[in-house]
């Protein structure tokens, strides 16, 4: 199979279905930027951090993909798609796993400025990569339905990471800096 086809080469782009867009599509903008999110898990999976986690970050990637081809399907072409949906159960595992997490984090207080360690940093960029494809998602679902579960899905996402990288930072021990914005006189 050859990598390259030449079918885009006039700005279109084939959905799952057949259907040609054009690439920059919300449609297409959606499922690229979940696999942009994809690859920076892949690289955060990479980094040195508790296999748990890891293992965690695999299932995700894998759920992103389910992600990806439901975005890269029309709603009314939907039936030709013979995987499984992203369902409460995944949206449930996340919150499970969030919760279990914020048992053993210190109260937060403030916002927290991005940083301390590569691997934290790497996982920032992943939340707010996610944070931008949930307003991509949610744009497309204004004007075709998008599966309420994989909107739900995305978000607790871009929230599982904010407490990964809370959770990383303890483990890693660097240093979280709070952000604490200085007062103007009035």
């Amino acid at each position: 199979m050859k990598i390259y086809t030449k079918t885009g080469d006039k700005g279109t782009t084939a959905l799952f279905t057949g259907t040609r867009v054009p690439k920059h599509h919300i449609r297409i903008e959606s499922y690229g930027t979940i696999d942009e999110l994809n690859s920076f898990l892949g690289l955060l999976r990479d980094q040195e951090m508790d296999a748990h986690s890891k293992e965690l970050l695999a299932l995700i990637q894998e759920k992103l993909f389910t992600v990806g081809s439901i975005l890269a399907t029309e709603p009314k072409k939907d039936k030709r798609l013979k995987i499984p949906r992203i369902s409460d159960a995944d949206i449930e595992l996340l919150e499970k796993e969030m919760d279990q997490m914020n048992e053993e984090l210190p109260e937060m207080t403030h916002f927290i400025l991005p940083g301390g360690h590569t691997t934290v940093s790497y996982c920032h960029i992943a939340r707010t990569v996610c944070r931008r494809a949930e307003r991509m998602i949610s744009y497309l679902h204004e004007n075709e339905p998008v599966p309420d579960t994989l909107l739900s899905y995305i978000n607790r996402l871009s929230d599982y990471l904010f407490v990964l990288a809370r959770k990383l930072s303890q483990d890693l021990k660097a240093q979280e800096v709070k952000w604490i914005p200085e007062k103007l006189d009035q």
